[in-house]
Order: structure tokens, then sequence, then C-alpha cells
């Protein structure tokens, strides 16, 4: 796996599930560890938002030492990601339930959409990990909308508690790996539900 995603480059694109940073910003790093060149954006909120999961300034610093290079968080920087082919495939580590009816729907107002509607025009691989409360209720339809659109792929998903949040679903950080090279093959892991 790790000459497979060497010197891939790798648009990250971290949403607004805040509780999600710490292990999106892990993913980040063992991504980098293993030789990918990594494009960091950051959704208006991501990048602008203090909350009890750390100060904006802190987040976007963290983001930006591990890809060593500054975070796209304006539309107007994202817009060049696909006439400039900057990436080779896109990941939303923490996809939240905003950005999925978003996508669903093609509707561009964030640097994350943006980014991911400019990276889609090469026909590119987009890769989510949803991370949201809502997945087995109001988002359940965009999550399948997406699954049956050509170039997107999920990372294996979960709820991730049943007992206090029987809607609430999270992608399996520790596949994100996994799910990239296969999505570079044009191939979905599999099973996308697991069990737990």
């Amino acid at each position: 796996m790790c000459e497979t995603l060497k010197g891939i480059r790798i648009g990250i694109a971290v949403c607004g599930s805040f509780c999600t940073f710490k292990k999106s910003f892990e993913a980040a790093k063992r991504l980098s560890d293993l030789g990918a060149e990594l494009i960091p954006i950051m959704s208006f909120n991501a990048s602008a938002l203090s909350t009890r999961f750390g100060k904006a300034e802190d987040n976007v610093k963290i983001f930006e030492d591990i890809a060593g290079r500054p975070v796209i968080n304006t539309i107007e920087e994202a817009e060049p990601i696909g006439p400039k082919k900057m990436t080779d495939i896109m990941l939303l580590p923490n996809c939240t339930g905003n950005t999925l009816a978003k996508l669903a729907m093609s509707v561009t107002d964030s640097p994350v959409t943006m980014a991911v509607k400019s990276h889609l025009r090469g026909g590119r691989p987009v890769v989510i990990n949803v991370a949201t409360n809502d997945a087995l209720s109001g988002s359940a339809k965009n999550i399948g909308a997406l699954m049956n659109l050509r170039h997107y792929y999920f990372v294996p998903l979960r709820q991730d508690d049943c007992i206090k949040k029987p809607s609430s679903v999270v992608g399996d950080f520790d596949r994100i790996e996994e799910t990239l090279t296969a999505a570079m093959n044009g191939v979905q892991v599999q099973p996308v539900i697991m069990v737990i």
C-alpha cells in the first residue's frame, strides 16, 4: 500500500465535523508518512470556527504543518484544482450531512464543494468518509445518491452509537488508505456497511 500512495497528490477536504478533526488530521499524517503529496482544503466553518475541539487558528496550523503548505479555504483558491490538475484523488475525511447534501445536488458554495466539483471535471475519484448524526435519516438519500454516481467511493462505515444516536454513522478512519488505493483503481471497498 505504501508504494501505491507514494507520490499521489491527494486533496484532503476537511468539513465541519469538529469532533472528528483529530482523527482526520491523524489520517492526513499517515498519508503524508506514506509519501503522498497533500493539498489541504477546509470548509469555511472548518477553518474559521473555534469549538470545544480546538481553536480555529490552531486547527488550520496543525493541518498546514502536516501538509507542508497553506490550507485552501476560499472558493477562489479551490476553483483551479481541476483546471490545473492539482489532485489525483480527493478525500473528504469527515464528510458532514450538510456537505453530502450539497454534493448530491451539485451545490458549489464552499471551498470543499468547489474543490470536489473542480476535481471531478477531470473524471478523477472522490473518496467520502461519512461523519454525520443523520446518516440513517435525513442524509440517507444523499448517501444513496452519491453511491450511484460515477467517481464517488465510500470509506466503509458503521453506526457509532446505535443506542444513544441511532441515525449516526461514521466511516472507519483506519480504512482510509485501503479505500483510496481501491478508488485509484476504480474499485469500491466492500462491504461498505459494517456491522459492529
